[in-house]
Protein backbone atom coordinates (compact mmCIF):
# COMPACT_ATOMS: atom_id res chain seq x y z
CA UNK A 1 0.00 0.00 0.00
CA UNK A 2 1.80 3.31 -1.18
CA UNK A 3 0.70 7.30 -1.48
CA UNK A 4 3.06 8.68 -4.10
CA UNK A 5 3.40 12.13 -4.58
CA UNK A 6 4.87 14.53 -7.27
CA UNK A 7 5.24 18.21 -7.71
CA UNK A 8 3.83 19.60 -11.32
CA UNK A 9 6.30 20.22 -13.55
CA UNK A 10 8.48 23.82 -14.60
CA UNK A 11 5.88 26.19 -15.04
CA UNK A 12 6.98 30.34 -15.90
CA UNK A 13 8.14 31.49 -12.64
CA UNK A 14 7.90 35.08 -14.11
CA UNK A 15 4.56 35.04 -12.80
CA UNK A 16 3.13 34.66 -9.01
CA UNK A 17 2.00 30.74 -8.49
CA UNK A 18 -0.61 30.05 -5.76
CA UNK A 19 -4.22 29.63 -7.54
CA UNK A 20 -2.56 31.13 -10.89
CA UNK A 21 -4.04 29.21 -13.95
CA UNK A 22 -1.52 29.32 -15.79
CA UNK A 23 0.12 25.92 -17.38
CA UNK A 24 3.10 24.37 -17.85
CA UNK A 25 6.29 25.77 -19.94
CA UNK A 26 7.82 23.59 -22.38
CA UNK A 27 10.46 22.46 -19.94
CA UNK A 28 7.60 21.45 -17.76
CA UNK A 29 5.66 19.26 -20.72
CA UNK A 30 8.82 17.77 -21.05
CA UNK A 31 9.91 16.82 -17.40
CA UNK A 32 6.30 15.18 -17.27
CA UNK A 33 6.84 13.57 -20.07
CA UNK A 34 9.96 11.80 -18.74
CA UNK A 35 8.20 11.13 -15.21
CA UNK A 36 5.27 9.48 -16.89
CA UNK A 37 7.69 7.06 -18.94
CA UNK A 38 9.73 6.59 -16.28
CA UNK A 39 7.08 5.02 -14.17
CA UNK A 40 5.54 2.94 -17.26
CA UNK A 41 9.18 1.54 -17.37
CA UNK A 42 9.58 0.74 -13.73
CA UNK A 43 5.59 -0.45 -13.61
CA UNK A 44 6.66 -3.41 -11.27
CA UNK A 45 8.59 -0.89 -8.93
CA UNK A 46 6.36 1.52 -9.20
CA UNK A 47 2.72 -0.05 -9.49
CA UNK A 48 0.36 3.48 -9.62
CA UNK A 49 -3.64 2.18 -10.22
CA UNK A 50 -5.05 5.80 -10.84
CA UNK A 51 -3.96 9.90 -10.41
CA UNK A 52 -5.35 12.60 -8.78
CA UNK A 53 -4.42 16.40 -9.24
CA UNK A 54 -5.00 19.72 -8.13
CA UNK A 55 -7.22 20.99 -10.37
CA UNK A 56 -4.73 24.34 -10.96
CA UNK A 57 -3.69 23.73 -14.46
CA UNK A 58 0.23 23.21 -14.63
CA UNK A 59 -0.98 20.22 -11.84
CA UNK A 60 -3.63 19.00 -14.30
CA UNK A 61 -1.39 19.36 -17.40
CA UNK A 62 1.44 16.87 -15.05
CA UNK A 63 -1.13 14.94 -14.50
CA UNK A 64 -2.98 14.17 -18.00
CA UNK A 65 0.51 13.64 -19.24
CA UNK A 66 1.40 11.06 -16.77
CA UNK A 67 -1.56 9.61 -17.00
CA UNK A 68 -1.35 8.84 -21.13
CA UNK A 69 2.04 7.47 -20.15
CA UNK A 70 0.54 4.99 -17.41
CA UNK A 71 -2.79 3.99 -20.00
CA UNK A 72 -4.55 5.07 -16.80
CA UNK A 73 -7.23 7.88 -15.93
CA UNK A 74 -6.60 10.67 -13.69
CA UNK A 75 -9.13 12.81 -11.53
CA UNK A 76 -8.27 16.63 -10.36
CA UNK A 77 -9.86 18.37 -7.01
CA UNK A 78 -9.02 21.83 -5.70
CA UNK A 79 -8.18 19.97 -2.05
CA UNK A 80 -4.89 19.74 -3.43
CA UNK A 81 -4.16 22.86 -4.20
CA UNK A 82 -1.43 25.49 -3.29
CA UNK A 83 -1.88 28.37 -1.30
CA UNK A 84 -4.65 30.56 -2.08
CA UNK A 85 -2.98 33.95 -2.37
CA UNK A 86 -6.05 35.73 -4.04
CA UNK A 87 -5.58 38.80 -5.97
CA UNK A 88 -1.51 37.84 -6.21
CA UNK A 89 -2.51 34.35 -8.16
CA UNK A 90 -0.89 34.42 -11.49
CA UNK A 91 0.33 38.12 -11.31
CA UNK A 92 3.85 39.05 -12.78
CA UNK A 93 6.55 39.18 -10.13
CA UNK A 94 6.99 43.16 -10.44
CA UNK A 95 3.76 44.07 -10.71
CA UNK A 96 3.01 42.49 -7.07
CA UNK A 97 6.29 44.23 -5.99
CA UNK A 98 4.66 47.22 -7.14
CA UNK A 99 1.09 46.67 -5.37
CA UNK A 100 2.02 44.54 -2.53
CA UNK A 101 5.39 45.59 -1.58
CA UNK A 102 7.41 42.74 0.38
CA UNK A 103 3.91 40.81 0.61
CA UNK A 104 5.30 37.27 0.28
CA UNK A 105 3.83 33.83 1.94
CA UNK A 106 6.44 33.58 4.56
CA UNK A 107 5.50 37.56 5.49
CA UNK A 108 2.65 37.04 6.62
CA UNK A 109 1.73 35.94 10.11
CA UNK A 110 -0.22 32.64 10.65
CA UNK A 111 -3.78 33.95 10.75
CA UNK A 112 -3.01 36.97 8.36
CA UNK A 113 -4.65 35.91 5.08
CA UNK A 114 -3.65 37.33 1.22
CA UNK A 115 -5.59 40.04 -0.39
CA UNK A 116 -8.90 37.76 -0.94
CA UNK A 117 -6.65 34.53 -0.61
CA UNK A 118 -6.31 32.65 2.61
CA UNK A 119 -3.93 32.39 5.61
CA UNK A 120 -1.07 30.39 6.30
CA UNK A 121 -2.88 28.21 8.82
CA UNK A 122 -5.84 27.96 6.48
CA UNK A 123 -3.28 26.67 3.59
CA UNK A 124 -2.29 24.12 5.83
CA UNK A 125 -5.67 23.53 7.82
CA UNK A 126 -7.21 22.39 4.69
CA UNK A 127 -4.08 20.41 2.95
CA UNK A 128 -3.84 18.55 6.66
CA UNK A 129 -8.22 17.76 6.34
CA UNK A 130 -7.47 16.62 2.40
CA UNK A 131 -4.37 13.98 3.71
CA UNK A 132 -5.74 12.71 6.36
CA UNK A 133 -8.72 11.89 4.02
CA UNK A 134 -6.27 10.04 1.81
CA UNK A 135 -4.71 8.24 4.14
CA UNK A 136 -7.84 7.17 5.78
CA UNK A 137 -9.12 5.87 1.97
CA UNK A 138 -6.09 4.04 1.46
CA UNK A 139 -5.91 2.63 4.32
CA UNK A 140 -9.86 0.95 4.21
CA UNK A 141 -9.03 -0.21 0.29
CA UNK A 142 -7.36 -3.12 -1.40
CA UNK A 143 -3.46 -3.32 -0.35
CA UNK A 144 -2.82 -3.15 -4.08
CA UNK A 145 -4.35 -0.15 -4.54
CA UNK A 146 -1.76 2.61 -4.89
CA UNK A 147 -2.38 6.24 -5.77
CA UNK A 148 -0.08 9.14 -7.35
CA UNK A 149 -1.11 12.67 -6.19
CA UNK A 150 0.24 15.67 -8.15
CA UNK A 151 0.40 18.90 -6.71
CA UNK A 152 2.21 21.45 -5.44
CA UNK A 153 5.83 21.97 -3.68
CA UNK A 154 3.86 23.94 -0.61
CA UNK A 155 1.59 21.37 -0.53
CA UNK A 156 4.38 18.32 -0.46
CA UNK A 157 5.98 20.56 2.29
CA UNK A 158 2.57 20.41 4.55
CA UNK A 159 2.67 16.81 4.29
CA UNK A 160 6.31 16.15 5.24
CA UNK A 161 6.14 18.22 8.21
CA UNK A 162 2.84 15.87 9.09
CA UNK A 163 4.65 12.61 8.40
CA UNK A 164 7.69 13.58 10.32
CA UNK A 165 5.61 15.41 13.27
CA UNK A 166 7.41 18.49 12.90
CA UNK A 167 5.25 21.21 13.67
CA UNK A 168 4.58 23.26 10.54
CA UNK A 169 5.19 27.29 9.92
CA UNK A 170 4.97 29.35 6.61
CA UNK A 171 8.52 30.53 8.65
CA UNK A 172 10.17 26.71 8.53
CA UNK A 173 12.46 25.86 5.73
CA UNK A 174 10.54 23.64 2.72
CA UNK A 175 11.56 20.02 2.39
CA UNK A 176 12.80 19.49 -0.83
CA UNK A 177 10.83 18.95 -3.89
CA UNK A 178 11.97 19.56 -7.37
CA UNK A 179 9.79 19.89 -10.23
CA UNK A 180 8.34 16.22 -10.61
CA UNK A 181 10.09 15.25 -8.38
CA UNK A 182 8.54 11.74 -7.09
CA UNK A 183 8.17 11.08 -3.12
CA UNK A 184 6.67 7.34 -1.51
CA UNK A 185 4.45 6.97 1.48
CA UNK A 186 4.13 3.30 2.77
CA UNK A 187 1.88 2.37 5.14
CA UNK A 188 4.28 0.17 8.08
CA UNK A 189 3.73 -0.47 11.30
CA UNK A 190 0.43 1.31 11.76
CA UNK A 191 1.93 4.57 10.50
CA UNK A 192 2.55 6.65 7.08
CA UNK A 193 6.58 7.33 6.60
CA UNK A 194 8.28 8.31 3.72
CA UNK A 195 10.16 5.39 1.88
CA UNK A 196 11.21 7.81 -1.08
CA UNK A 197 12.17 11.57 -0.93
CA UNK A 198 12.10 13.20 -4.01
CA UNK A 199 13.39 11.54 -6.32
CA UNK A 200 14.99 13.30 -9.93
CA UNK A 201 16.14 9.51 -11.16
CA UNK A 202 14.04 10.27 -14.55
CA UNK A 203 15.16 13.52 -15.13
CA UNK A 204 19.02 12.12 -15.29
CA UNK A 205 17.74 8.86 -17.05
Amino acid sequence: MAIYLARHGQDDERYRGGWSRRGLIEEGIRQSERLGQYLADRSHDYPINRIVSSDLSRAQQTAAIIADKLGIVSTSSESWRETNNGLLAGMPHSLAEENYPGLSFSSLDMDERYPGGESPRENFERIQAAFTRLCHHQQSADPDDNILVITHGGVINIIYHIIKNVEWSNKNAFYPAGKTGLHKMEYRDGKWAFTLENSTNHLQA
